[in-house]
């Protein structure tokens, strides 16, 4: 043994000089600059180093054979590369490494109106970049928005397929829409505000959940959804992304930068959708789609000032031709009562703009106008409609010492005409106008080191209603550098158009009754938030984000559909209705190059009427979604498995004689996805949609009630205008397209390809 010990010992030196060839090489963006700090190593040994400010790396000593290198940077995707040494040293081609948003601390604007990183600021923001909707690729950022937890799109007709977004279970009227951070969506316009901007303009979606009024007043009750938009001087030169399906859809996204001067750069970006041929898969004679034609134009303007005072404007143009509703429909039958159809034109255009004022203090001006003007029929009911909204506002951001201070003045302009009693007087037609003005204030207080807390207080004056005052607290507290504890409390306000909202109270089929003179909403909310991130050696990150949410409203709007079946009934909550649950999102990413993003919400949204409490209608109990991502770099292949999973919700029944199920089942839609990352910046993507084949006319006789006789020709009612159960309608049902609660649209193929120049 000693002897086996001793010759160990002679032949150590001999190893050491025989495995003592070094590994160098350069680490490099995307832009081919240099990473300084990345982290190389040889997985499953002792052998690692950082690059240097060059990004150049240097391993000593490694005995030949065969070895994993592995490269991660903060920031950008990990890199894994099989290597094999030899007698001689070996020198590494550079190796680029790709940015990977989702994981860099972002810098977010939403919480605070203020640029700041997500960890340092005690309101939590989610971050999406167009990186996580590409794994599910989408003609509309409203149908993308399925696979965020806690967010769902709301489908609230069969026939036309108009929507809103939820968040956390509450009605889309409480979500408010943004556009690089102001508030030019609402009312006729959420839908539409979220269709036309080509994904890769998109710079960023940042997600608040829970009120917001202190700082954007009106409708910011819920939560907001703001899509920033990129910077002229960041975006490709030109991008083209084009995508069909095997049910006749087709999407083209087209734009770049266009260079104007030396002090002026133009972002222009065009959308365009077509789907024009009828499918009644569930045999009722209806559409299961509503058909589209969609042109939308963006342009954003960047022009360069003095001291890099900010200057830009941007605009949109956007026109769509939808219509859904019996087979055999054409516009000849359009506002007719032969045969039904319910055909919408919209017109809407859109200018923003923010303007750094050319003084000392830091002032900025931000200002937005929309104009919306909507043409539809519902059958032989017309819905002619005409919405603008102005808003102006001027912020002063200063820093003092441990406090940063946000102060700021708003104004908002609303006008709003339709052919409805909700803008008819004694007189004739009068209008819906009024002025808003606001001013906020809100204060920043680093007190401590890890330690923040943040005070806001709004008030706003209405001419009918009086002054506003809207509150917010939040703390934050970050023991460590990978933990945040958040605690956020406030209040928010709508002032309510329901016309301009609920688009079940448009077709005809319900009588709308507004039985008093509505009140602003008003709502209280207190949020829990617990941010985790854990970066490791080896490249690999796991992020938890874990909320506890609870709102409590009062002078709740909610339509009743359950007193008459005939009609939607309005009028301030007798009562209060309470949003409350849990919600957490876990995110993974292994350095092979496996990444998972999976989130869940459980959560329970009632109203108590008049002692009686209920659950909400169309509200679910509880969601999940999933995207699983898997690249095989070897063949520049990516494979995505994106999915959502929704609870039983409270269906709008007819009447006790309603054989359609009161609660829906669990339902799942879930998808596909195969991506080739060609060279010269070309990738080629497809896939399947809907793997499950589900519609919502599973398990159920019908969705749409009566849809054999939509004018209600062969409905007999009674003396207080009720259907009477007949023979030929034995349920005594009228007709009714809002019982709808998921898309329509089964399974299905997609293909598209995405070009891209920098």
């Amino acid at each position: 043994m000693y002897f086996r010990v001793f010759l160990w010992f002679l032949c150590l030196p001999l190893g050491v000089l025989g495995q003592g060839q070094p590994v160098s090489g350069t680490i490099l963006d995307d832009r081919l600059e240099p990473i300084p700090l990345a982290h190389v190593r040889l997985r499953s040994t002792q052998w690692g180093t950082a690059t240097d400010t060059l990004g150049r790396f240097r391993l000593e000593g490694i005995a030949p054979g065969s070895y994993q290198l592995t490269v991660s940077a903060l920031g950008y995707r990990p890199h894994v590369q099989r290597i094999t040494l030899g007698q001689a040293p070996l020198q590494l081609p550079p190796v680029s490494l790709e940015p990977d948003v989702e994981r860099l601390n972002e810098t977010v604007v939403t919480g605070t109106m203020k640029a700041v990183k997500r960890t340092e600021t005690p309101v939590p923001v989610e971050v999406y970049s167009p990186t996580f909707f590409k794994r599910n690729p989408t003609p509309n950022l409203f149908e993308g928005l399925q696979n965020v937890n806690g967010v769902r799109p709301q489908i609230n007709c069969n026939v036309c397929n108009t929507g809103d977004i939820h968040i956390n279970g509450l009605e889309g009227p409480y979500t408010l829409v943004l556009i690089d951070g102001m508030p030019i969506v609402s009312g006729l316009g959420t839908v539409y505000g979220l269709s036309g901007i080509p994904n890769s303009l998109v710079e960023q979606i940042e997600i608040v959940k829970g009120p917001a009024s202190s700082l954007y007043g009106s409708e910011a009750v819920g939560g907001l959804i703001n899509i920033i938009t990129k910077s002229a001087l960041s975006a490709p030169k030109f991008f083209a992304d084009a995508m069909g399906s095997s049910w006749g859809e087709y999407n083209l996204d087209a734009g770049g930068k266009v260079p104007i001067g030396p002090k002026t750069d133009l972002l222009l970006g065009l959308n365009y959708f077509n789907y024009d041929q009828p499918a009644d898969r569930n045999g009722d004679n209806f559409t299961d789609v509503t058909l589209q034609e969609r042109i939308s134009v963006f342009q954003k303007w960047n022009f360069r000032r003095p001291d890099a005072r900010v200057f830009q404007l941007a605009g949109r143009l956007f026109y769509e031709d939808r219509w859904g509703g019996e087979m055999q429909w054409t516009p000849a039958f359009r506002g007719g009562d032969q045969v039904y159809g319910e055909s919408i034109y919209t017109r809407r255009w859109e200018v923003l703009g923010r303007y750094q004022l050319p003084v000392d203090e830091p002032l900025m001006l931000a200002v937005s106008y929309n104009d919306h003007h909507q043409n539809s029929v519902y059958g032989n009911i017309p819905y002619l409609a005409d919405q603008r909204i102005g808003f102006a506002q001027l912020t002063w951001d200063k820093s003092a010492g441990r406090h940063d201070l946000l102060a700021g003045a708003a104004l908002r302009y609303n006008y709003y005409d339709d052919n409805t009693p909700a803008t008819a007087s004694t007189t004739g037609n009068a209008p819906d106008q009024f002025l808003l003005p606001g001013i906020f204030l809100q204060d920043e207080w680093g007190f401590t080191e890890g330690h923040s807390l943040l005070g806001g207080l709004r008030f706003d004056h209405h001419p009918r209603h009086g002054g506003i005052l809207t509150p917010r607290l939040a703390y934050r507290w970050k023991p460590s550098e990978s933990d945040i504890l958040r605690f956020n409390a406030g209040t928010g306000f709508r002032v309510v158009n329901l016309f301009t909202e609920d688009h079940a109270a448009l077709t005809g089929a319900r009588e709308v009754i507004i039985s008093e003179t509505l009140e602003p909403e008003r709502s209280w909310n207190a949020n829990l938030n617990y941010l985790k991130k854990i970066y490791t050696r080896g490249g690999h990150f796991l992020g938890l984000d874990a909320s506890v949410f609870y709102t409590y409203f009062t002078n709740a709007i909610l339509p009743d559909y359950d007193s008459d079946p005939n009609e939607i009934r309005y009028r301030n909550l007798d009562g209060h209705a309470i949003s409350k649950g849990v919600s957490a999102n876990l995110d993974l990413a292994l350095a092979g190059g496996f990444k998972a993003m999976v989130g869940a919400t459980l959560q329970e949204v009632t109203q108590t009427r008049d002692g009686v409490r209920s659950q909400q209608i169309l509200t679910e109990r509880f969601t999940s979604t999933w995207s699983l991502s898997y690249d095989i770099r070897a063949l520049r292949l990516t494979v995505d498995y994106t999915g959502n999973l929704y609870g039983p919700m409270r269906l709008p029944l007819l009447g006790n004689l309603d054989p359609r199920r009161e609660y829906s089942p669990t339902w799942s839609i879930q998808n596909i996805q195969l991506t080739y990352k060609a060279t010269g910046g070309w990738e080629v993507y497809g896939g399947v949609k809907n793997l499950l084949d589900w519609t919502p006319n599973r398990g159920n006789p019908f969705i749409i009630a009566r849809a054999n006789d939509p004018f209600d020709r062969e409905v007999t009612f009674d003396a207080q205008g009720n259907a009477v159960a007949t023979a030929d309608n034995p349920y005594a049902l009228t007709f009714d397209p809002s019982y709808v609660y998921g898309p329509n649209q089964g399974i299905r193929g997609f293909l598209g390809v995405r070009y891209r120049l920098d």
